[in-house]
């Protein structure tokens, strides 16, 4: 290890996840930890009870009072991520949190404090065994409100991070969404917390405001104290502690490549991603939320090729009604224009409805009641979705792909209600139009070998590399244990997404891809080389992916893929990626 000659002390590294890419060096300031993990329990006396349960209706009165005055004076640059916080706000009379621990105050007799935690950690357990990775991180949105109201009963002063008047670091256990939508860009540089992930809202905040950021650092973020100096390197997700005079140039150094890559990268965003031998390819943005779409667009996205709709049914007392799903699609719709728009039918399971689960939980619920399966068995919720759907088509480039298909049924059966509920729309008198691509998302291995069958029933297949991966490779990508054998070049997953290639090819149907391998810039020449048409990704990945398109002849791919497709280990097909492409990433990609 590096020493630093003004501290005597050694240079120390860090490794968690690149939330937000870019690199800052500064000073820590440490932002105290929640007061949940201090709480004691101790009885309360049934007489006492209505006065307790006032106590806590109280904090969560100041809790609601502090996240409106929050929003009120929400950074007008950043208004579309608003939403985030009125979620939190909503949460606030949801019966899964309020409601249970007022009940757990009256039934077991406890003070409010001890109520909220057991309640929050029941919760928390609930959406840590869910599958998808962005909604195991809404557990998180539960916590981050307890914790206000927490500190409400507990008489502890809120971090107003907005009032932090010198440029620094934040470094914290976590970080609240309430709290990163505080932060002065002018003051903080960067922050780095103990939890959280890519898909936390904090996470989502961090790329918004494209500030460095690495989240779920653990324990080990403790060895950093108030003012020591730090660097953030969040494009590679690393933390250096009391860096060397070395370390500090390189990394001096590296910000300035940073930024010119930056500018260079967006500069050209708007470009048309179209190889040196003229093959366009269309490079679209995934959202889950309707404001997402502006950063699309200032990207350089061609259409959204992913909207995630979970989100509006995620944390409310009710579902959404058809009125309020169409004037959220509208809302994507009127931003995009004539750029197409892919709407994926709900992928909800028992565990993320939670506001409508009534208390049932699915001992592993990424092979349970999810995704499509979920929709056909709950009819009238997937019918508000699809009416919802089929009238927005009514007013732009609109296609609907159906999640988790694993066999021909169930693609019969998902176009039987989109033909039921064009029916009752037209019934009804109401504008709609139902002449759109109908999709599947090929992310089960079942999918994949039925491929031929579902290609004759569909427009268009979009692979969603993330389910395929861990379906294919039985791994739970929650679980750190097995996470190094999460991986997309494993020549299995290469050959199942060649094989779906061929059999869209086959059936003349298109072929799209909207999982995270879409980002990789390396893995592009891959994707051409089989023939996808469309890839889609997080908005800030599409300007990196357009200029590597256009850096690569398409002839050049095919041969490629011939390659690869003939190697048996990850390790040779790493080094061949490498060897072939790796020059082009770091000349042209990521340095000029």
């Amino acid at each position: 290890m590096n020493i630093n000659r003004y501290t005597d002390v050694k240079e120390i590294e860090l490794s968690g996840i690149n939330a937000s890419p870019g690199i800052c060096i500064g000073k820590a300031y440490l932002v105290g930890r929640e007061g949940v993990d201090v709480v004691k329990k101790y009885p309360i006396a049934p007489k006492n009870l209505d006065k307790e349960i006032k106590r806590f209706k109280s904090a969560v009165k100041k809790t609601r009072d502090e996240l409106q005055c929050i929003i009120d004076n929400f950074p007008e640059d950043f208004r579309h991520n608003v939403n985030i916080l009125e979620t939190h706000a909503l949460l606030l009379k949801d019966k899964m949190l309020y409601g249970s621990t007022i009940e757990t105050i009256e039934n077991e007799k406890v003070n409010a404090e001890w109520a909220l935690k057991m309640v929050v950690s029941r919760i928390k357990s609930m959406f840590e065994g869910m599958a998808d990775e962005y909604f195991r991180e809404r557990g998180s949105d539960i916590v981050h409100v307890s914790d206000r109201i927490m500190r409400n009963l507990l008489g502890q002063e809120q971090v107003n991070i907005a009032e932090i008047n010198k440029r620094v670091i934040l470094v914290a256990h976590d970080l609240s969404p309430a709290q990163t939508s505080q932060i002065q860009l002018e003051r903080i540089m960067g922050f780095i917390t103990e939890r959280g992930g890519k898909a936390s809202h904090t996470g989502i905040i961090a790329q918004t405001l494209e500030i460095p950021a690495v989240l779920g650092l653990g324990k080990k973020i403790g060895i950093i104290r108030h003012d020591d100096i730090i660097i953030v390197d969040g494009s590679q997700g690393l933390v250096i502690v009391n860096p060397s005079d070395e370390t500090l140039i390189h990394y001096e150094e590296k910000i300035g490549e940073y930024e010119t890559y930056k500018a260079n990268i967006t500069r050209d965003a708007h470009l048309t991603a179209k190889t040196l031998d003229h093959l366009t390819l269309n490079i679209m943005g995934n959202i889950e939320l309707p404001e997402e779409v502006v950063s699309v667009l200032d990207y350089g996205g061609d259409g959204i090729g992913l909207y995630r709709t979970e989100f509006q049914y995620m944390s409310r007392p009710e579902f959404p009604d058809e009125m309020e799903l169409f004037e959220k699609y509208k809302d994507v719709v009127d931003v995009m224009g004539n750029k197409p728009i892919t709407i994926r039918t709900l992928d909800i399971n028992g565990d993320k409805a939670l506001s409508k689960n009534n208390g049932t939980h699915e001992v592993n619920p990424a092979l349970g009641l999810r995704g499509i399966r979920y929709c056909l068995k709950k009819t009238d919720i997937f019918m508000t979705q699809l009416r919802a759907i089929l009238r927005v088509a009514a007013y732009g480039n609109v296609r609907v792909m159906f999640p988790l298909i694993s066999g021909v049924e169930e693609i019969k059966e998902a176009k039987r209600f989109l033909c039921e509920a064009a029916e009752s729309l037209h019934r009804d008198g109401v504008v709609f139009n139902k002449d759109f691509e109908v999709g599947i998302m090929i992310e089960v291995p079942s999918a994949v070998i039925m491929a031929d069958s579902l290609a004759k029933e569909v427009d268009f297949f979009s692979i969603g590399t993330n389910d395929l991966i861990q379906y294919s490779l039985a791994i739970d990508r929650g679980n750190f244990e097995v996470d190094y054998l999460y991986q997309p070049l494993h020549p299995a997953i290469l050959q199942m997404i060649n094989h779906v290639a061929d059999i869209a090819v086959k059936n003349n149907i298109k072929l799209y891809m909207c999982g995270e391998m879409a980002a990789e810039p390396s893995y592009i020449p891959l994707f051409i080389g089989m023939g996808f048409e469309e890839l889609s990704m997080n908005p800030q990945s599409i300007p990196m992916v357009k200029k590597m398109v256009r850096n690569l002849h398409r002839e050049d791919c095919k041969k490629f893929v011939n390659q690869v497709l003939n190697l048996t280990e990850i390790s040779q097909i790493n080094a061949l990626v490498d060897e072939t492409y790796g020059n082009l990433l770091k000349q042209k990609i990521y340095s000029e």
